[in-house]
């Protein structure tokens, strides 16, 4: 049986759907600070972990006392609210890594400044 050029495009569109599909089954979840959540001290929490594009990170806490904001680099290293940032609320939030650096604070007063922060690279 000859395959035309139709089955060929068949097949390639099936591969691709293979393949994001393993590369989402790969995937893996990582919850901020560990048993401790997310809270003061959690800088060095991504020592030795290696993250990857598409990997999610839970962020546990007590949501009246703490917060959770995707920062650009400026704004993780100077623990200020860059305008337009995405702030969570919830108290358990799952927030999946971009391709490159993700920068994360607490807005609370003083949180990020007594470590609350955390910087991810993920390949």
């Amino acid at each position: 049986m000859v395959q035309g050029r139709g089955g060929a495009m068949t097949a390639a569109v099936l591969l691709c759907l293979l393949l994001s599909h393993l590369e989402l089954a790969q995937a893996a979840t990582y919850t901020v600070g560990g048993a401790g959540g997310w809270t003061f001290n959690t800088v060095g929490w991504t020592k030795g972990k290696r993250f990857k594009a598409g990997d999610t990170l839970v962020f546990n806490y007590n949501p009246s006392i703490h917060n959770v904001v995707a920062v650009n680099k400026f704004g993780y290293s100077s623990c200020t609210t860059p305008k337009g940032a995405k702030v969570f609320r919830s108290g358990k939030d799952r927030i999946k890594l971009a391709k490159g650096q993700n920068f994360f604070i607490c807005n609370f007063v003083g949180h990020c400044q007594s470590g609350m922060k955390i910087a991810v690279t993920a390949a």
